[in-house]
């Protein structure tokens, strides 16, 4: 392995990362009781599975429209947010949390 690739290769590592929890955070998101999300304070079900949707879907076509590290960004907050603000309330609403 040569060093001047060494970057692209941790890239693609962090875009395999994020692609991989943005996946997680859709298919949790789409296995939660729908009313459980106004009853959290938070946006609906279909938003927030429109959210970690579209956010797949940009990690998906990222290398491919150009974006880089733009579109790895986009998706790791948009999941990161759902991960860390939205799935533990809701869980607490259906009384799943730990």
């Amino acid at each position: 392995m040569q060093l001047q690739y060494l970057a692209e290769y941790v890239l693609f590592g962090i875009h395999i990362l994020v692609l991989i929890v943005a996946i997680y955070a859709f298919v949790h998101a789409a296995l939660q009781r729908g009313d459980a999300y106004p009853a959290a304070g938070k946006m609906t079900k279909n938003a927030w599975l429109g959210i970690t949707g579209g956010a797949v879907a940009l990690a998906l076509v990222t290398n491919i429209i150009g974006l880089g590290i733009t579109g790895i960004a986009i998706t790791a907050v948009a999941s990161g947010i759902y991960l860390v603000d939205v799935r533990p309330k809701v869980l607490e609403v259906q009384g799943k949390s730990r």
